[in-house]
């Protein structure tokens, strides 16, 4: 049973994983540890909602713990977050979506995080802001320099492929 389960989610449980973590290796110990949690809580399964949408949710939780234990998220003032601008993310239409997995991978474990619980996962701030300690103003600066770190590669990224013949 357990084998048929892992064979069935792995590779997608594996692609959550991956969006929080820093590497390859980092995203399989999530992978194995959140296995470990569904194999645990499979009677808690209630039949609410999907099967998988119960098992992605365990591999997410799984994913921030584990951010958590490293404590990546640095306070900020209201002054810094007044300061931290939001611009047009229209170029990503141009990319494919292993460029832009592989952008949102080489940012910093926290901004990583917040980007993905924001956009991908679709938490709100206060939301995120509880999960993961910090405050909402965090939070918020967390996804805004993360933003404009992604636009900063984005155009690095474009500007090379024009030199390109």
């Amino acid at each position: 049973m357990q084998h048929l389960l892992y064979n069935r989610f792995a590779s997608k449980m594996y692609g959550v994983c991956l969006r929080y973590a820093g590497t390859a290796e980092e995203a399989e110990d999530i992978l194995q540890e959140g296995f470990i949690k569904v194999f645990k809580k499979m009677s808690s399964y209630r039949g609410d909602g999907s099967f998988e949408g119960w098992i992605r949710r365990i591999f997410v939780n799984t994913a921030i713990e584990h951010f958590r234990k490293k404590a990546y998220l640095q306070p900020i003032t209201e002054k810094e977050e007044d300061t931290i601008e939001s611009n047009d993310f229209s170029i990503l239409d141009t990319l494919s979506e292993k460029d832009i997995i592989s952008m949102v991978q080489s940012l910093s474990p926290g901004y990583r995080t917040v980007f993905n619980l924001y956009i991908v996962e679709g938490y709100t701030h206060k939301e995120i802001a509880k999960i993961l300690g910090v405050t909402e103003g965090t939070s918020k600066s967390q996804l805004s320099r993360a933003k404009i770190l992604l636009q900063e590669m984005i155009k690095a990224y474009t500007e090379q492929r024009k030199q390109i013949p």
